[in-house]
């Protein structure tokens, strides 16, 4: 403790730590990636998009950081076993995990699919759910702990008019999904904690920012939900990121962290 005190930056010190991002060519996954390199954690990144990955790699690897890329998603149970297969045959073991994929499709309940919902659900909850088994089964073996952090959104709170049934609904899962392991794991030193943001800027949400009539209007609709005044940047994740994966964190598992700009708090 005393340490601590003297050192209180000791608390996020996450150097030589092995970190597996699944997702890793995705905007919260290449984040992960850089902030993670950034902070001296050894890196393995997986996604389904080759040259996105290797892009994301690079730039990890040019600031300092040992990274393994594999080409694969985590859409399968042995694709998930393989990946920490390959993340231990690298590094030895794995610390961290941060499950940043997913996916959304906006449609209407009366015309969505049932495969286009069974698709979301998979994407979003199920390789979730076979990712941190594997990963979590590697941690518990090592028998020292682990820091889990999963995808959300403010959409697995509240509901949206537009056609997001299938993307809340999967949201909402994720946050039963962060409770549940956070009590099942409790008493291994494993933590389990999701980040859960509003809007920020991102490719697929690029319009909302950007100037004409339309974006402007949604903009400001919008905008006047959210207290702090302003859509989310990258940056603004990027905390709350470095918190859990770090000890700063060890005392706090179950945790739903909302970076909404205080969206959900009104």
């Amino acid at each position: 403790m005393s340490n601590m005190l003297e050192n209180p930056l000791s608390l996020f010190d996450i150097r030589d730590k092995v970190a597996l991002v699944v997702g890793a060519s995705g905007s919260f996954g290449s984040l992960a990636a850089k902030v993670l390199a950034g902070a001296g954690a050894r890196l393995v990144l997986t996604a389904g998009n080759t040259a996105a990955l290797d892009e994301v790699a690079a730039r990890c690897r040019d600031g300092g950081a040992e990274v393994e890329a594999i080409n694969r998603r985590a859409d399968t149970e042995a694709a998930c076993d393989d990946i920490v297969a390959a993340a231990v045959a690298r590094f030895g073991r794995i610390d961290i995990l941060v499950v940043a994929s997913g996916m959304n499709q906006v449609a209407k309940i009366v015309d969505m699919e049932p495969d286009q919902f069974a698709r979301i659900m998979d994407a979003n909850v199920t390789q979730s759910w076979l990712m941190a088994r594997a990963a979590g089964r590697q941690m518990l073996e090592q028998g020292d702990g682990g820091k889990v952090i999963l995808m959300s959104s403010a959409r697995g709170l509240l509901g949206h008019p537009a056609g997001y049934t299938a993307y809340c609904a999967s949201k909402s899962a994720i946050d039963g999904m962060t409770k549940a392991l956070g009590c099942e794991w409790g008493p291994t030193g494993i933590t389990v904690n999701a980040i859960a943001p509003t809007v920020f800027r991102s490719p697929l949400t690029a319009w909302m920012f950007a100037d004409g009539e339309k974006a402007e209007a949604v903009r400001a609709g919008f905008l006047a939900r959210v207290p702090k005044g302003r859509l989310g940047e990258p940056e603004d994740l990027a905390g709350p990121l470095l918190f859990l994966a770090s000890k700063a964190s060890d005392f706090y598992t179950g945790h739903i962290l909302y970076a909404d700009g205080g969206y959900t708090a009104g």
